[in-house]
């Protein structure tokens, strides 16, 4: 028996959870997908792109809603198939982002009149490196399908609307010395020591807070790993940190990379970026995003860490994370998602919807 898209979004969710679909493996689920929008949906052209598929309106309407989810889970951890316990469904994927998922078809099968036109977006391998992001293939290969006046994308956010994303970047700090045995330390120069400022201008740092459309985001700035050394009677003439940069959507990369270059200067040190990735600004006062805002309530909060809106943002397409299950859940063995969230954020998105 194939997804039943009218049912219940929370027995479509399950539906899907049981379907394995781990990234670079979604061939099934797609599959089972465009059979679903192809049979019970009305009005949607409907596409295939590699195991992504695509379905929009073309009603006239003044607006267009994008709805963009993957399908693709990371690696099961025994948690195949789903279980329901106690109002918690369990299970790989059930809240990032089969619940999600299962709302946007839900709602392209059930929605009869529309106050916009709809696109929606299933895309595989988010999971994994960005080069192999299905929705980077289709921004490439079928640009248009991406225009919209707002999209919203499915990951987990506690029913909260997630606006915008954080900035992301790394870069290694490098010191340089002398090499010298560990006895006669005085004949060299230990780089490992050289990297005391960098650390200590670490620990001072003070995190700046900034609030754009009502969204408070708070950057970080973090040594994540430490590299250097030779042996236990070697002063080394090598060290690295790796410091990570998460920053508000106001700044581009050359800006954030000014600002790290800038907490640094003048020490004897080298700074090189190694990755880097733009934010999303929430764009939450465009007239679309800013309805999604009055139909959810206002419950509105930034979104600490990197998404797929990123890419929008970077289209100019004003984008937001809204979808049901915990972010924190996400991946781990007893992933899980209370159904009351995804009865609630189906309801609230069927009446920005059709409002």
């Amino acid at each position: 028996m194939g997804l039943d898209l009218h049912g219940d979004p929370i027995a479509l969710t399950a539906a899907l959870v049981d379907i394995p679909s781990e990234s670079r493996h979604e061939k099934r689920i797609a599959d089972e997908i465009e059979v679903a929008l192809r049979e019970q949906t009305t009005g949607f052209e409907v596409i295939r792109n590699g195991d992504a598929v695509l379905a929009r309106t073309d009603l006239g309407k003044p607006t267009r809603v994008l709805l963009a989810g993957h399908s693709d889970t990371v690696p099961a951890a025994d948690n195949v198939p789903s279980r329901l316990v106690d109002g918690v469904l369990h299970g790989c994927g059930t809240s990032d982002m089969k619940s999600g998922d299962a709302v946007f078809l839900h709602l392209a099968a059930t929605v009869a009149d529309p106050a916009h036109d709809l696109t929606l977006v299933m895309y595989d391998c988010e999971e994994i490196e960005a080069s192999a992001n299905g929705l980077g293939r289709i921004e490439r290969e079928l640009p248009e399908w991406l225009e919209a006046d707002v999209a919203i994308l499915g990951e987990p956010s506690g029913g909260y609307i997630e606006a915008g994303c954080q900035g992301t970047l790394r870069v290694v700090i490098s010191a340089a010395g002398t090499r010298a045995h560990s006895a006669r330390s005085w004949l060299g120069d230990n780089a490992i020591h050289k990297l005391g400022g960098v650390l200590a201008r670490l620990t001072q740092y003070q995190a700046r807070s900034v609030d754009i459309d009502g969204c408070l985001y708070r950057e970080g700035l973090s040594a994540v790993r430490i590299d250097g050394g030779i042996a236990g009677n070697v002063i080394p003439d090598a060290a690295t940190v790796t410091v990570n940069f998460r920053f508000a959507p106001d700044r581009s990369v050359d800006q954030a990379y000014a600002h790290v270059c800038e907490v640094f200067d003048g020490l004897d040190v080298g700074i090189d970026l190694t990755d880097s990735a733009a934010g999303a600004l929430p764009g939450l006062t465009r007239p679309a995003a800013a309805r999604l805002v009055e139909a959810a309530g206002g419950q509105v909060r930034a979104k600490y860490g990197w998404t797929d809106v990123s890419r929008f943002a970077a289209l100019g397409v004003p984008a937001v994370n809204y979808g049901p299950g915990d972010p924190n859940l996400a991946h781990r063995s007893d992933e899980r998602v209370d159904i009351e969230q995804i009865t609630a954020v189906t309801e609230i998105l069927r009446r920005y919807l059709t409002a």
